[in-house]
């Protein structure tokens, strides 16, 4: 049987990277989006609702995958209504497949607030979880909407006879607009915006994440875990760590990011103020500097993500990610963190999302 998969989420940071990953695979690849255009030579759009049954029944009516990968997710106030949301949009759509009997595999994007607590708890003072974290941790006794579309899976996997597989990613780089979750980006953009008023660029961050020991997750090689987890038997039914498979620490990695720019760097001081309030002044600036660069985007909320940028800058403890049980079952992908920024940028310049 061919592969058919559908992405759910394909124009954000990891779907689109998938989509890019399975086409050249040869997969048949169809992306859901609610209301985008995903401009991919090989997808198929379709549009639908995840929270409206009718609409998603409508959308999916002659589609048949063979695979299902969740990389998209909404953003409520709560930890409460992220659970409601979320999971509601995981089981209407495994629901609304069910009855084609075509399901052989589903795959989960998470991250590290598995590990290190939602929003409302992420990371807080006095809360200390082992690192390096690996995929054997126990849940944390906290609401949680990872948990929430796991459990959702697992259920549909039992009634429906799938496997899974979940993925949980540390920071994600990758090129997406309008996406929630976006620290490449940011960072590209908070930079250009330094080198235009002539100011340094300024770590926002804790100082236990300038010394400590960190990594990130490129979204192509997540895109590859995806691909191998679905194709390898011994990879069903397990969660695997997913990052570069190096490490760094930011007050290297600032500096090099600095240098790119061509701009000053001011490194850790005490009580310094976060991302979010360092760039809330700036819808203007980059008005101005989109104009005059006639760059692709002028709202600078539809690039910059200062707010979860901050959730991951400003922790209070140092964390990074074993990833010895993809390893050991024959994932061996690595990517270099310095290109996985840098080839970022490099992108962001072509596109005309910064100034070259």
């Amino acid at each position: 049987m061919d592969n058919i998969a559908l992405i759910v989420g394909a124009s954000g940071i990891s779907g689109n990277n998938l989509a890019q990953e399975l086409l050249k695979n040869g997969w048949t690849t169809y992306g859901i989006t609610r209301n985008s255009e995903v401009k991919l030579d090989g997808l198929k759009n379709i549009k639908a609702d995840l929270l409206d049954l009718q609409s998603l029944e409508k959308a999916l009516v002659d589609l048949k995958p063979t695979h299902v990968f969740f990389t998209a997710w909404m953003r409520k106030a709560t930890e409460a209504e992220n659970i409601e949301v979320n999971s509601k949009m995981v089981s209407n759509l495994l629901d609304v497949l069910a009855p084609k009997k075509s399901v052989k595999h589903v795959a989960l994007v998470t991250g590290l607030k598995h590990y290190l607590g939602p929003f409302e708890k992420y990371a807080s003072e006095g809360f200390t979880p082992e690192t390096p974290v690996r995929t054997e941790h126990p849940r944390l006794e906290l609401n949680n909407f990872y948990y929430a579309q796991e459990d959702e899976i697992f259920e549909a996997a039992k009634r429906d006879g799938f496997t899974w597989s979940i993925h949980r990613a540390h920071t994600m780089i990758g090129q997406a607009v309008g996406n929630l979750m976006n620290m490449g980006t940011t960072l590209a953009v908070y930079a250009s915006i330094c080198k235009e008023k002539g100011t340094p660029f300024i770590w926002p961050g804790s100082e236990a994440q300038w010394n400590g020991i960190s990594d990130v997750t490129d979204a192509k090689i997540l895109a590859k875990q995806f691909v191998w987890a679905a194709t390898t038997p011994e990879a069903g039914n397990e969660a695997f760590n997913i990052v570069n498979g190096d490490v760094f620490r930011w007050s290297w990695l600032w500096q090099q990011i600095a240098e790119y720019f061509g701009v000053n760097y001011q490194g850790y001081v005490e009580k310094n103020r976060s991302l979010e309030e360092l760039m809330s002044d700036d819808e203007a600036i980059w008005q101005q500097i989109a104009d005059k660069h006639q760059l692709a985007e002028t709202q600078l909320d539809r690039l910059a993500s200062p707010w979860h940028t901050d959730l991951d800058l400003r922790r209070p403890i140092e964390v990074m990610t074993n990833m010895a049980k993809s390893r050991k079952l024959g994932f061996k992908e690595y990517q270099d963190t310095r290109e996985s920024f840098f080839d970022l940028f490099d992108k962001l310049k072509e596109q005309k999302i910064i100034p070259a």
